[in-house]
């Protein structure tokens, strides 16, 4: 999508999930519409948006803490997890090639928005197969978190990332769902435990 044909809550939400507005940088009305060349009305509606999605709260960029991210990551697994049971049902030949092709990338020459958007596919995929609007909208609610959690697992080449993904797609195609299901678990605690190292290190430099 051309960005000019972007809704101003996509460019504020895009902007926040690429770093362009900064976390310690309180977010006014003011300062928002002249940035983006518009009327304050919607920039207002955008903000409300944003704040019920948990992007800011207070005026800020909203930075979980260590016990929210784990608490974020416990619904993560519980949605992941039941969409997988759900694609072992209703997925098809044609589905499982294609989350496997999401797994045919190299994390140590690729480049890290490409890595980062193939990892992204995976995850999608994974969770449209609950084919339930209501999960759906929820798990695009903390898209913020999640696209943090990979940008760091990704630049940061957390070990096992892709092997993982391809050990998932594995078992789905020996239709051994409990082992899908427990790889897809044990996978996203890595991805907490090894994002909260980095950020917890960030934060003490």
């Amino acid at each position: 999508m051309n960005t000019n044909e972007l809704t101003i809550y996509q460019k504020i939400r895009n902007d926040i999930i690429s770093g362009a507005l900064k976390k310690d940088e309180k977010i006014t009305e003011a300062k928002l519409a002249k940035k983006y060349e518009v009327s304050r009305t919607p920039i207002r509606e955008a903000l409300k948006q944003l704040e019920l999605e948990y992007f800011i709260k207070n005026s800020y960029i909203f930075i979980p803490t260590t016990e929210e991210y784990r608490q974020i990551f416990e619904m993560r697994i519980l949605l992941e997890t039941h969409a997988l049971k759900k694609a072992a049902i209703v997925y098809t030949d044609a589905d499982l090639e294609e989350l496997k092709s999401y797994t045919e990338i190299d994390m140590n020459q690729g480049h890290e928005d490409k890595i980062i958007a193939t990892n992204d596919k995976f995850h999608q995929k994974i969770i449209a197969a609950t084919r339930n609007q209501f999960i759906l909208d929820t798990y695009q609610k903390y898209k913020s978190f999640i696209y943090l959690f990979s940008q760091t697992v990704i630049y940061q080449r957390r070990p096992g990332l892709i092997e993982e993904h391809r050990e998932i797609v594995d078992a789905l195609f020996d239709r051994n769902i409990d082992l899908a299901v427990s790889l897809l678990e044990t996978h996203l605690k890595n991805d907490l435990e090894f994002s909260l190292y980095y950020l917890d290190f960030k934060k003490s430099e």
